[in-house]
């Protein structure tokens, strides 16, 4: 039975906008609205980054080789086995962290004192910009060639700088080995700094002009004022950048390659161009693809061993 005074085609009550059903369809909505515009983006990641990261690792576990015809065989760690008795790869190694942490460093301090320079003012500032990314635009082949030219021991105009100073100039520079890896590494040098400049140019942009102000009323000099001021605000942007160069350069490969193809004698013989000799001359692809499972792994720890002292450090010094 009715009670009395209703109306027995009343509609019944709709949610209201703050209700509960109400609320979780939206957040269904909002679901699949990011998932349709996150899958296009992570299908060529898949496929071009996850997929052959995960052959990869399944090939150091077997005997491939680049025939025509193809014969895998699970060998398990024998690969990794006779990694460790192989003096060659692991001189690699060390030469590509003394490369790597060598590039690295000297990117940050030459880009460092570029940035602050292109901060400070200048006269026809845009255009500078502009000269400190070419060569940051060039291909890495392109650069290799170019300082080749530099580099050379007859008609190089390295060689006739020095010859006009009074100093030795039939320095074959990629070809001796006391100075073929730091000849290599200048170019690297050389080809990443203006990315790290950028970005600790945007960085230094982004700190308020009044910090500034208010330490030079203070009567701070201005090397108090990096050190209290800049140095602090710049922190987390040059933890990030220190360790994507790192990785960067570790895993370079062109740019050495066509500059000294790992010689005079194996002096720059980065383990990335060591990995891709052991895989397409040697045609080892098992044994290769297990150099680059230790690569991976080495360079993550080092990079979890850094960024966790960066993160401790900013810490403590927010809890002092």
């Amino acid at each position: 039975m009715l009670a009395a005074g209703a109306r027995p085609d009343a509609p019944a009550p709709r949610p209201s906008r703050g209700s509960p059903r109400r609320r979780s369809g939206l957040e269904r909505a909002r679901r699949r609205e990011a998932a349709a515009l996150v899958i296009p983006s992570l299908i060529p990641i898949l496929v071009l980054s996850v997929a052959p990261l995960i052959i990869g690792v399944a090939l150091a576990f077997t005997d491939a080789r680049l025939v025509r015809n193809p014969e895998y065989t699970f060998v398990g760690t024998e690969n990794f086995a006779r990694l460790l008795d192989n003096s060659f790869f692991w001189d690699s190694f060390r030469i590509g962290m003394v490369w790597a942490v060598s590039v690295t460093l000297l990117q940050l301090l030459a880009a460092l004192g570029l940035a602050l320079l292109l901060n400070s003012g200048l006269r026809m500032q845009g255009l500078t910009r502009v000269l400190a990314l070419i060569p940051w635009a060039m291909p890495p082949v392109v650069v290799a060639i170019m300082w080749q030219m530099i580099y050379s021991p007859n008609a190089g105009p390295l060689n006739a700088v020095l010859g006009g100073m009074g100093l030795p100039d039939d320095i074959n520079w990629l070809a001796d080995f006391s100075t073929a890896l730091p000849a290599v590494i200048v170019v690297g040098v050389w080809v990443g700094m203006p990315q790290t400049t950028v970005t600790l140019l945007a960085g230094l942009q982004q700190i308020p002009e009044e910090l500034h102000e208010a330490a030079s009323m203070d009567g701070a000099s201005a090397w108090r004022r990096f050190t209290a001021v800049t140095w602090p605000s710049l922190r987390p942007i040059v933890t990030s950048i220190t360790s994507l160069n790192f990785i960067w350069n570790f895993n370079s490969f062109s740019l050495v390659y066509v500059l000294t193809e790992g010689g005079p004698g194996g002096r720059t013989m980065l383990p990335m161009l060591f990995t891709y000799l052991e895989a397409f001359k040697n045609r080892n692809i098992g044994y290769a693809a297990a150099m680059g499972v230790v690569l991976v792994v080495v360079v993550v720890i080092l990079l979890a061993v850094y960024l966790w002292s960066q993160f401790r450090e900013d810490s403590t010094e927010r809890k002092g």
